[in-house]
């Protein structure tokens, strides 16, 4: 399995689901998380709020906002490559990525 990281851009909180509005796509990614968590599955989660030192330490993370600015965020790193970037990834996605079964995720 291969380590998956994703790197977000500024929010409030280390998981964007706190006060009045919550985003949705940020409760669905809350959940994904946890439940691999439950499952023995790490994803790390970096906000650029509370972690900006993790987006400089990894290269292309650091390429990435130099070209797209904070528009190229959230991005998903697995292993060294950066697979998406703009968006969160679909469940779909982290089972492949994650080579789990989909139905393990949400």
């Amino acid at each position: 399995m291969s380590k998956m990281t994703i790197y977000e851009p500024a929010m409030c909180c280390p998981t964007g689901i706190c006060g009045v509005g919550v985003d949705p796509e940020l409760l669905r990614i809350s959940t994904v998380l946890n439940n691999l968590e439950k499952k023995g599955i790490e994803v790390e989660r970096f906000n650029l709020t509370s972690a900006p030192m993790n987006f400089m330490i990894n290269q292309a993370v650091n390429n990435l906002i130099h070209e797209k600015g904070v528009d190229g965020l959230p991005c998903t790193v697995v292993g060294h490559e950066i697979v998406i970037t703009g968006r969160y990834p679909t469940n779909e996605e982290f089972a492949q990525f994650l080579n789990v079964p989909v139905d393990s995720i949400g």
